[in-house]
């Protein structure tokens, strides 16, 4: 994975080279709808028998929709297309690929809209069956909930204007406003790697990247999948500031404390893992989007 990421940053850098000439007409690189398409409608159903040893799969079965936790404005992971009201990306074709294991129909969920300090609210009330939001796995959220996965793994980066020179990586940050998303891993990161920095909690991804956008923020400390997320979608506004940095991220997928859930969702996923379904919506996702041609290895499943 750590390749993965050195590659990622490569091409980062080769863009930023070139944003000058082409930034202005440079437009974010478009998800192939009809290749994302066919592949949910030629994912896997799971046996009756599956379905019927898991009480939690059983009650998504019974309500015939599967009730989703995620976001609409995740370039990379989540989108939704306000032309035909598709949401697609890598976190949302594996909840569209899930309802239809469960249900035989990949279009009978419901998205309820989070971010990363409502997450696990809409677990413990009950509001939705599962999160898939770039969902990093600590250990204080698995006090309140469970994981299923990991299913994808990334580490940190620090992002800022383009153009700004002034700060080079995570350790140019004593003494600058730096923005990070409230509820997420960030302020905990920042408080390790860049304790003399002035941190600034906002409600989302959007909100942070703005405040480095209009200068309320010299830089923002995220998840590196984000931020090339950000960097992807908006050519020549943002760029990274130096390497990569801190432990591996595991994402997850968030569902009820306890819940037997996460046995069969963990089946989900080794059935797609095994399939090459899982490394197909990486590419169509991910890698035809960055330029990267091979998809990674999975992450393993924790057991």
């Amino acid at each position: 994975m750590k390749k993965i990421i050195a590659v990622f940053f490569a091409l980062i850098l080769s863009l930023a080279a070139f944003a000058p000439a082409f930034a202005e007409e440079a437009q974010p690189t478009a998800i192939d709808k009809a290749a994302f398409d066919a592949l949910l409608a030629s994912g896997p159903v799971a046996s009756d028998e599956a379905i019927a040893a898991s009480t939690w799969a059983t009650a998504v079965k019974e309500a015939g929709i599967l009730r989703v936790g995620g976001t609409r404005t995740s370039f990379l992971f989540s989108q939704l297309d306000e032309t035909d009201n598709g949401i697609r990306g890598f976190d949302a074709g594996l909840y569209q690929l899930l309802a239809r294991y469960i249900l035989g129909d990949e279009t009978k969920f419901e998205l309820t809209q989070v971010t990363s300090s409502t997450r696990e609210s809409v677990l413990t009330g009950g509001q939705v069956d599962a999160v898939f939001a770039t969902y990093s796995i600590t250990p204080s959220r698995q006090e309140v909930i469970s994981f299923a996965g990991p299913y994808y793994t990334s580490q940190y980066a620090v992002l800022v204007k383009y153009g700004n020179t002034e700060i080079t990586g995570i350790d140019g940050l004593a003494d600058k406003i730096v923005a990070t998303q409230a509820g997420s891993t960030g302020p905990s990161i920042l408080t390790q790697f860049a304790p003399d920095a002035i941190v600034q909690e906002f409600e989302d991804d959007i909100q942070a990247r703005t405040a480095v956008e209009l200068g309320r923020a010299d830089a923002y400390v995220t998840d590196y999948t984000l931020i090339l997320n950000s960097i992807v979608k908006n050519p020549g506004t943002y760029a990274v500031a130096g390497d990569v940095f801190g432990p591996e991220d595991p994402y997850g997928i968030g569902l009820p404390k306890d819940s037997d859930g996460v046995a069969f969702v963990n089946d989900f996923l080794k059935a797609i893992e095994e399939s090459g379904l899982w490394a197909q919506l990486w590419q169509i996702s991910l890698g035809d989007r960055t330029g990267i041609d091979t998809a990674p290895a999975a992450p393993a499943i924790a057991e």
